[in-house]
C-alpha cells in the first residue's frame, strides 16, 4: 500500500532535525529552497541531490579538522 500521507506532507523549514538543517542550508545556498519547499526532498534531480550531499561531506570534514585543530 501507498503511504499518502507522506506524499501529500508539505516541507516545513521551521521543524527540521539538526542534521537537516546543514542539507537545507545548501539546499539555499544553491537556489533549491523554493523547490524542496514546494516539492519535498524527492522533488530533486539525482544530480542536484548529489551536490548537497557532496557539500555537505566537504563540510563535516572541514568541521573535523577544525575541532582537531583546537584541540592541539
Amino acid at each position: 500500500m501507498e503511504n499518502k500521507a507522506k506524499k501529500n506532507d508539505k516541507f516545513d523549514p521551521a521543524d527540521l532535525k539538526p542534521e537537516d538543517m546543514m542539507k537545507f542550508e545548501i539546499a539555499t545556498e544553491l537556489g533549491l529552497a523554493d523547490k524542496v519547499i514546494n516539492g519535498g526532498w524527492r522533488s530533486l534531480t539525482a544530480k542536484e541531490s548529489g551536490r548537497i550531499g557532496g557539500l555537505i561531506t566537504k563540510r563535516k570534514r572541514e568541521m573535523k579538522k577544525e575541532v582537531l585543530k583546537d584541540n592541539n
